[in-house]
């Protein structure tokens, strides 16, 4: 079990490495995650959640007459910055959640909102919630103001080395860093387009791995620039290559931290759970899109082609649905989600799964049949017909999903569904007023 780190150990270790700055992080409603920046000598009043912030500055959290929060360090997530390199000394990190002035949760918090759904969780009796997580991202070169080009530093495919995948390099500084702070890291390899790789970590209950992610970013962006690269984990950046995807590996344990997905006497070794909970998420899957695909950009990966899921199914053998189980059972046993994109936050990502999940569980809602055809060589009325399908086809549609859903409203409570639905409006309609060069290519000379 992983020691618990207390107020003590930090300020001892504040002393022993020269820390003399501190990064109070918190995630808002759109995944980007922000920071106070304190000097060492006022963390002792931040270990005692001291620090006041203006949360009226953060999109999605609160009017400007209620601005006051606080800023609640979680002490497990300390960790000294090995990629900040200053003159003066160290720099650390500290993940916190946040609070009103009057000591309660703040509700648009979206950590608070995954530590609310994973509290019902064990309610139902189940102990952990774990997640793995793929996350996918591309690297283009810098041009000499140091601003982000489109051009690839690399023509490298599937699992390909030095000298076709020239950002191998990189890759392998960015699993070192990782390592130094904590992460136990599992792979990294070249992904399918030029420019594009994955780094998996090992898996974890769904709030340190959420919280991993964000740290994980920044990371990543920060060793790339070292390298003169940009990295951007924007879903499709590119047209006709395949986009960068974040496969979310998911799995309950009971109050014993037995695998509650695995049954060995099970159809290919899944538990009822594990399929009342397939269903469940199956059933809030196009609800849930906006949540997991949230950017106007996420839509162009959900097409057919290029290896992302468009259609709600699942299966044990085929790609091109939306969940795919594993071959590796036993405690391994788990779900694949393919629809989610690195672009997501997630805080509200994972909870959205584990209610729509749970939903399923509950309700003991019957699991369809698994799906072995390509999916992407029927049409829609054939698909319709075997009973499955379209994800959303872009962000408009998937707000309009969203909003039909108790389960997810619930999942993320009202004050970020109703704040999250007018961003993603706004979004959509800034996006269909504009004017792209797409357009200007096909009309401007031709009438």
């Amino acid at each position: 079990m992983k020691e618990l780190i207390t107020k003590e150990m930090i300020m001892n270790q504040v002393e022993e490495e020269n820390v003399k700055y501190i990064r109070l992080c918190f995630t808002d409603i759109h995944g980007v995650i922000k920071n106070v920046e304190i000097p060492s000598r006022l963390l002792e009043d931040a270990l005692d959640n001291q620090v006041m912030f203006d949360g009226s500055s953060i999109d999605g959290f609160v009017r400007i007459q209620e601005a006051d929060m606080y800023l609640y360090p979680d002490l497990n997530t300390w960790m000294i910055s090995s990629w900040e390199h200053t003159t003066y000394g160290k720099v650390a990190i500290l993940i916190c959640d946040v609070y009103l002035p009057n000591g309660e949760p703040f509700i648009g918090d979206p950590r608070y909102v995954l530590r609310r759904n994973m509290e019902h969780m064990e309610e139902m009796g189940f102990k952990h919630f774990h997640i793995g997580l793929e996350p996918e991202f591309f690297l283009f070169k810098l041009d000499d103001r140091g601003e982000p080009t489109m051009e690839y530093n690399d023509n490298g495919g599937y699992f390909d080395l030095a000298p076709v995948d020239g950002a191998e390099d990189c890759r392998r500084d960015i699993v070192l860093e990782l390592e130094k702070i904590g992460f136990n890291m599992e792979a990294s390899h070249h992904e399918v387009a030029p420019g594009q790789h994955e780094i998996n970590f090992e898996f974890h209950n769904a709030l340190e791995a959420s919280d991993k992610l964000q740290i994980f970013k920044l990371v990543v962006r920060n060793i790339a620039k070292r390298h003169g690269l940009h990295a951007t984990f924007m879903p499709k950046p590119i047209s006709n290559i395949n986009g960068s995807g974040m496969h979310t590996n998911c799995s309950l344990t009971d109050k014993d931290g037995r695998n509650a997905f695995h049954d060995p006497d099970g159809e290919i070794g899944l538990s009822d759970i594990a399929k009342y909970w397939i269903a469940g998420i199956l059933k809030n899957a196009r609800s849930f899109t906006a949540i997991t695909n949230p950017t106007v950009n996420s839509y162009k990966r959900l097409i057919p082609g290029y290896e992302a899921p468009c259609y709600v199914s699942w299966s044990d053998a085929n790609r091109s649905a939306m969940i795919r189980i594993p071959a590796k059972k036993g405690k391994a046993t788990r779900t694949e989600i393919r629809s989610v994109d690195p672009s997501t936050n997630p805080y509200l990502a994972m909870a959205a799964i584990l209610a729509s999940g749970l939903e399923g569980i509950e309700k003991k809602l019957e699991c369809p049949e698994r799906v072995y055809i390509n999916l992407y060589e029927l049409t829609r009325e054939e698909r319709e017909a075997m009973g499955i399908q379209n994800l959303p086809e872009n962000l408009k549609d998937a707000v309009k999903e969203l909003k039909k859903s108790d389960v997810i409203k619930d999942a993320i409570g009202p004050h970020v569904f109703e704040r999250f639905v007018s961003a993603k409006q706004r979004e959509w309609d800034e996006f269909r007023t504009s004017v792209t060069e797409w357009e200007l290519n096909k009309y401007l000379k031709l009438m």
